[in-house]
């Protein structure tokens, strides 16, 4: 879709967890619909944006990429501030990537809105053979946090539609609902802004 006038909402999805656990790579599947076998890791934040249509609503979403920084623990507030969703990306093979995720949700919830939209994400399913992880094991534990939950496969394509989506629909929800008043981007519709069309090229779509 080429036309900044085409969307009602842009909501900022950030993307958390160890390094190598594949976020990267669900990115680029989900937005560019594409996979790198090479694992050389790029420093700095990157975002790559998908529009995607969710009932009568034109959705754009902004996805954040801690591309290497997570290394060295160089995340700043800025990554998150206007976060609505966050798909936090453990490895299903590596089971200290698991054990890693309850640091990163306390991360998130000192920086981001209180609000936000989390689903617990493991990833590398197409190498169940090596799996370290039980999936039960997770998903009562994004059950007890209140976390959705899915695992997926990069590399194979499996659920990373289902992911991103179910996170943004869940999102739009709560919009809908009011649940979540104010944001730095997002819970804002942008049929009265239309005007903005260089958002792509700042840090945050829109500052409050």
């Amino acid at each position: 879709m080429g036309s900044d006038e085409a969307y009602n909402f842009v909501f900022k999805v950030v993307l958390i967890g160890e390094s190598g656990v594949g976020k990267s790579n669900l990115l680029s599947r989900f937005t560019k619909n594409e996979f790198s076998h090479d694992s050389r890791t790029t420093i700095g934040v990157e975002f790559s944006t998908r529009t995607v249509q969710l009932n009568s609503f034109t959705i754009k979403a902004q996805i954040w990429d801690t591309a290497g920084l997570e290394r060295y623990r160089a995340i700043t507030s800025a990554y998150y501030r206007g976060a609505v969703g966050a798909l936090l990306v453990y490895d299903i093979t590596k089971h200290l990537t698991y054990e890693s995720v309850e640091r990163w949700l306390k991360e998130l919830f000192d920086h981001a809105d209180p609000h936000i939209v989390v689903m617990l994400v493991g990833n590398k399913t197409d190498l169940e053979s090596e799996r370290s992880v039980p999936s039960q094991e997770a998903k009562d534990f994004a059950d007890k946090k209140g976390l959705m939950f899915l695992e997926t496969s990069a590399l194979e394509s499996t659920n990373v539609e289902a992911a991103f989506n179910s996170v943004l629909a869940e999102i739009h929800r709560k919009v809908s609902s009011k649940e979540v008043m104010r944001g730095p981007i997002s819970a804002v519709s942008l049929n009265s802004s239309r005007s903005e069309s260089t958002e792509e090229n700042r840090p945050c779509c829109r500052n409050i």
